[in-house]
């Protein structure tokens, strides 16, 4: 058992404080198993057991773990869980989290990419999705009001908040409100400007287009393709199809169009990381060892990123800019995930069943504080019967 209190992120945890490498795996295996809903309800599913359930870590320290996310390219809510665990165990926390999280989706994808290949079609999801989207709705409202209480600490943010969820509803890229939120608060307390300006620079090289030279089919060319996004990709679920459009489709040719949006369909149904995404593509064109090296070239990034990043946090935490530019970024990433939470609604209830879902979900939620698993099980089961009807 471990004693709750949180450890410094980045630091080593003691003996005293820490979290076994067992605990992590369980913990992520059943989380990349039933997170369902894309990277705001495995934020919200995280957050509800490391913070509320398990006490591993206080939510300033959580909200700071998901903010560093944000600094960083790659998929936010697999470098939260490689954060967490490189907070609570080390470096052997920091891989065994990572893996664990990506596991059980990659090999979900990988069987439905092998049924793909063999039957010509995908196993029917609808009935599933149907049931767990509206839970996914409820799921994320409970954890953007828990973490709006804290991250929303003074009027200044809350009017930060609201120019930066105004901002992504008329459009603006996510990574430049993210960027912006940070250096405004950040300049306010005399930020040094050659920082602010090498991260400038750098970003407007991660967003530089790629080379467009063809290349022939093989494993270590698609390696480095899938290293390339997972290195350089910010945003959303959306961004990274545009990267596999150009790259895999319209410059190569290596697969179809309609074979990429198959691959976003079962990324976007099965649980875990939607980068998985990857996997799927990868077994379309190299079989097995395909999928497992297009799975590793695409997060192989992020356990790099949060290792770099991760041991700068305590000592950044002293610098008065930068705590208000991780403030800013903590509320530019509680808009993003309203304005995902709207999107995800429209989409989500569709119908009085639907609707009836999400209250009643909401409801355990906030008053009985049922474990989120629970409901979504309990989601996809009234899919099944409203199918059956």
């Amino acid at each position: 058992m471990t004693s709750g209190l949180p450890v410094e992120a980045g630091n080593s945890p003691s003996a005293r404080d820490s979290t076994s490498l067992r605990e992590l795996a369980a913990l992520f295996l059943r989380l990349g198993t039933t997170a369902f809903g894309g990277p705001a309800v495995h934020i919200a599913m995280m957050e509800d057991e490391v913070v509320r359930r398990r006490r591993w870590l206080r939510q300033e320290e959580f909200l700071d773990l998901l903010g560093a996310t944000n600094l960083i390219p790659g998929p936010n809510s697999t470098e939260l869980a490689i954060h967490i665990g490189h907070a609570r165990a080390g470096w052997p926390g920091l891989l065994v989290a990572g893996a664990s999280f990506i596991l059980p989706a990659a090999t979900l994808v990988g069987g439905l990419a092998w049924a793909y290949v063999h039957f010509g079609t995908l196993p029917a999801a609808g009935a599933i999705l149907y049931g767990i989207k509206p839970v996914v709705i409820a799921i994320v409202l409970q954890a953007l009001w828990r973490l709006g209480g804290v991250a929303l600490k003074t009027p200044w943010l809350i009017a930060l908040g609201l120019a930066a969820t105004l901002a992504v509803v008329l459009g603006v890229n996510e990574l430049a409100v993210l960027f912006l939120a940070g250096i405004i608060p950040a300049a306010a307390t005399r930020l040094d400007r050659r920082g602010s300006g090498t991260a400038a620079s750098w970003l407007l090289w991660a967003a530089a287009p790629a080379s467009t030279a063809a290349l022939p089919f093989g494993l270590w060319p698609m390696f480095l393709l899938f290293l390339k996004v997972g290195a350089v990709l910010f945003g959303s679920g959306y961004v990274l199809i545009a990267f596999l459009q150009a790259d895999f489709v319209d410059r190569l040719g290596w697969i179809t169009q309609t074979q990429l949006l198959d691959a976003v369909a079962v990324g976007q149904v099965t649980p875990g990381p939607v980068f998985t995404t990857a996997t799927f593509i990868g077994y379309l064109l190299g079989g097995a060892t395909g999928a497992i090296v297009a799975t590793v070239g695409i997060f192989l990034p992020a356990f790099l990123f949060v290792a770099l990043s991760g041991p700068l946090l305590p000592r950044l935490r002293h610098s008065a800019a930068f705590r208000a530019g991780l403030d800013g970024v903590n509320v530019a990433s509680l808009a993003l995930m309203t304005v995902v939470t709207w999107q995800l609604g429209r989409a989500a209830l569709v119908d009085p069943v639907a609707i009836a879902v999400a209250v009643a979900s909401g409801v355990l939620l906030f008053r009985y504080r049922l474990n989120s698993i629970w409901l979504i099980l309990g989601g996809a089961a009234v899919g099944f019967l409203k199918l059956l009807a």
